[in-house]
């Protein structure tokens, strides 16, 4: 799992896996995209950041409140061909990440003002890597009624990850067999499916997903003991 210190400590050209030079961002690369997102906050009140994916379980952020929340227009999609971390060039995974349509439910953070700079950047080092990600202002629906501005990571479709292909049949193998320096593709899978039923929130798009790669995995195991 990722830790703070880890993210803090880590080189970006080695931390996470072997990386194509010509898709990983420098340091002013990510600086630049967070300082143009900065410019387009749309009021001056609090940050909030929505958590879809690990975050919801993992934030690593310093943050003085969280809620749980409803993302509309976005659902998640297993989109990111996924090369690094928990998946490499050679044996490719799927990361998380949003494409248009539906609806989508995770927990949003608000940022501390006093520190705000210093937790984006590291959230910058964590998410864009590769510049894989859209940084997005949107509406957030919290659970409590309240309704916030919030920075959403959403999938850049001109990106050379991307991958359009997202039925369960195509990724499920993926998932199940691919692992990087961060563990395994499926157990992220599984945390998020975990971390949903914690907070009593439902994807129905995931659970063939999840089923796939669970029977998948359980074959390879008998296999290995046969």
């Amino acid at each position: 799992m990722l830790t703070r210190d880890f993210l803090l400590n880590a080189d970006c050209k080695t931390a996470f896996g072997a990386i194509e030079e010509s898709l990983l961002w420098s340091a002013e690369q990510r600086a630049t995209s967070l300082a143009a997102t900065l410019a387009c906050r749309p009021d001056g009140g609090p940050v909030w950041i929505f958590g879809y994916g690990s975050l919801m379980w993992n934030p690593v952020l310093e943050y003085t409140e969280s809620a749980t929340a409803t993302l509309p227009d976005w659902h998640r999609a297993f989109c990111l061909r996924l090369t690094a971390g928990r998946g490499t060039a050679c044996q490719p995974g799927r990361m998380l990440a949003l494409k248009e349509g539906g609806r989508t439910t995770g927990v949003a953070y608000r940022l501390r003002d006093d520190v705000l700079e210093d937790e984006l950047t590291l959230l910058w080092k964590r998410e864009m890597i590769t510049g894989c990600y859209l940084p997005t202002w949107c509406q957030l629906d919290l659970d409590d009624g309240r309704t916030v501005n919030a920075l959403v990571f959403i999938m850049d479709p001109r990106h050379p990850l991307y991958e359009s292909d997202t039925r369960a049949q195509t990724i499920a193998p993926l998932i199940a067999a691919a692992s990087g320096p961060l563990g395994t593709n499926a157990q992220y899978l599984f945390s998020l499916e975990e971390e949903l039923i914690k907070l009593g929130m439902h994807d129905d798009c995931l659970n063939e997903l999840v089923g796939k790669v669970r029977t998948l995995l359980r074959g390879t195991r008998l296999s290995g003991m046969a």
